[in-house]
């Protein structure tokens, strides 16, 4: 009976440690999120297409489809990265910071848009204020977009030349920044 406890025992413990080491190596790799002031900053030099999109930090768009469409349209001669997102899902939020680096970083240069798929209102609302996204996103309550798109689940990412053609759909999360800036070189501002 002794030698059962100890074993179990020893197995717990050993359980632990696993589980410990992994939290701490995944809080190593969760990337931090930016503020809200720092998605905030306007974008010196950038077009004035470019510039507005940040004046609409954090915004839900209404509108579905149709709204969507509109704004991509207007956005036609700059390379546009459109991130499908919602707030119950974890990779989305995961891979949110790398999407709020790279549109500080390269706003000036690609429009990046958001789509909020089948959330809430108030769900989309407390995620946004979480992880302030420097574009707006625009509310797809019924998954049109999505399924336009062909997008299988979130997080989804579509990236469109500077001619407004859709170069792929990468589905899936971004487990590093690195991969997302390299998707963005790759097929947004291909030539």
């Amino acid at each position: 009976m002794r030698k059962a406890l100890l074993t179990i025992a020893a197995l717990a413990l050993v359980a632990a440690i696993v589980v410990g080491v992994r939290q701490a190596r995944d809080s190593e790799q969760a990337p931090r999120a930016l503020s809200l002031a720092e998605v905030s900053t306007p974008i010196a030099g950038a077009p004035p297409e470019l510039a507005a999109l940040r004046m609409r930090v954090n915004d839900l768009e209404p509108g579905g489809a149709k709204a969507f469409d509109v704004q991509l349209q207007a956005l036609r001669g700059y390379p546009v990265v459109v991130n499908m997102w919602a707030s119950w899902c974890d990779p989305c939020r995961f891979e949110l910071p790398f999407l709020q680096r790279q549109a500080v970083r390269r706003g000036a240069q690609v429009a990046f848009l958001g789509i909020n798929v089948g959330d809430e209102r108030s769900a989309a609302r407390e995620m946004a204020a979480r992880y302030p996204m420097p574009y707006p996103s625009f509310e797809d309550p019924r998954d049109k977009l999505l399924g336009r798109y062909g997008a299988r689940g979130l997080p989804a990412t579509a990236f469109y030349d500077a001619r407004g053609k859709l170069a792929i759909l990468h589905q899936g999360v971004f487990s590093s920044e690195a991969k997302l800036a390299a998707a963005i070189d790759r097929y947004a501002l291909r030539r």
